[in-house]
């Protein structure tokens, strides 16, 4: 599996931004209900995808400046990122082909 797992504002930059292979990354918190339905299916996507796909989880409450930073207003937030920059955001908690469909031009 292609999951990164965790990742934070220290290591964002080299876990994230400077990665040769696109990864999403799952904007969340603990107390959100839709986030704990959306985890398993971006974690189901990183199993598929295998090495073309990076999986990461950004806990908002712990990492404030990367949520600001990409301005995240609300979550479940998904957003990839190939060549370091965002080229896809999926807000909310869709089913894994809504998912799919969105990310598919990037990948």
């Amino acid at each position: 599996m292609a999951n990164i797992g965790t990742v934070t504002e220290t290591d964002f930059q080299a876990q994230v931004l400077d990665s040769d292979t696109p990864v999403l990354v799952d904007f969340w918190a603990e107390w959100c209900v839709p986030c704990h339905m959306v985890s398993p299916v971006v974690e189901e996507i990183g199993n598929e995808k295998g090495e073309t796909l990076k999986v990461a989880k950004l806990n908002i409450d712990e990492n404030p400046q990367a949520t600001r930073t990409y301005g995240v207003m609300s979550i479940p937030s998904l957003i990839l990122f190939k060549g370091g920059q965002e080229v896809a955001r999926v807000i909310g908690a869709k089913p894994k082909d809504a998912i799919l469909r969105d990310l598919a031009p990037h990948l």
